[in-house]
């Protein structure tokens, strides 16, 4: 048991001290939300919601931990212990970053929002715990974030803001149009709500096509003016805004 405890120390110096991360380096102004219900991660900063990423989450509800939890280390490469894979292999499921939680009474060794080197999983519900990103997204969070980041994992109807106003944080502003990038791949059908969705009603009702108001639910009126709006574009009309949808709309 002790050698045991002293090889966990010796790894978690190892993930501060080898890649050039202090653990004195504090979040001050950062905090992630992440929503099972939707498989997004919203990145706050300065109050503000400043990016919105499609990730991938637990194959059941319960193996992705939902509370408040900080990112406790940040790893280049992670290897890929279970499968005796190196870290930088394209085969390693961890992708290229790894940024540990201390979530369920471990240290950043067994939860963490991390790269993945099948594209095709992510918006899904298919890891063991994790939260999977694209490779070049969780690059740039990686490059952004630094350690003890609050980070909230939950499963809410309500908006990013509204969840973070819920745990005790101040926004600065809405997030409106202006803030929030839309990730690639997202989808949007009937029963989704938020802040994409108010946008896609907002630009379906200045082309034309009434959704019977703007309230960021996506419901039969929304869905009815989507198929309008599919038809007389030539696209599939299904009532479901993806890829294509979005880009005959001109974007989000």
């Amino acid at each position: 048991m002790i050698r045991k405890l002293l090889t966990v120390l010796i790894l978690t110096c190892f993930m501060f001290v080898g890649f050039g991360i202090k653990p004195s380096q504090a979040a001050t102004s950062q905090f992630i939300i992440i929503n099972k219900a939707t498989n997004q991660l919203a990145y706050y900063e300065n109050g503000k919601l400043y990016k919105v990423f499609k990730v991938a989450t637990g194959r059941s509800p319960s193996l992705t931990p939902e509370g408040k939890f900080k990112i406790v280390n940040k790893i280049v490469n992670r290897p890929y212990y279970k499968g005796n894979i190196r870290g930088g292999d394209p085969r390693n499921p961890l992708g290229n970053r790894w940024l540990g939680l201390n979530a369920r009474g471990t240290w950043g060794t067994t939860y963490a929002i991390h790269g993945n080197n099948n594209p095709s999983s992510i918006g899904k519900y298919v890891s063991s715990g994790c939260v999977r990103m694209y490779d070049n997204e969780v690059e740039w969070l990686f490059a952004r974030v630094k350690l003890s980041t609050p980070v909230v994992i939950t499963t809410s109807s309500k908006s990013f803001d509204s969840i973070a106003k819920a745990n005790g944080y101040k926004i600065t502003s809405s997030s409106g149009d202006s803030n929030a990038v839309i990730p690639s791949g997202t989808i949007l059908k009937k029963g989704s709500r938020g802040t994409t969705v108010k946008k896609l009603q907002q630009k379906l009702t200045s082309l034309g096509y009434s959704t019977k108001g703007v309230d960021g639910i996506f419901g039969n009126n929304t869905e009815q003016a989507v198929r309008k709006f599919q038809k007389a574009k030539h696209l599939q009309v299904d009532g479901i805004v993806g890829p294509a949808t979005i880009k005959a709309l001109g974007g989000l």
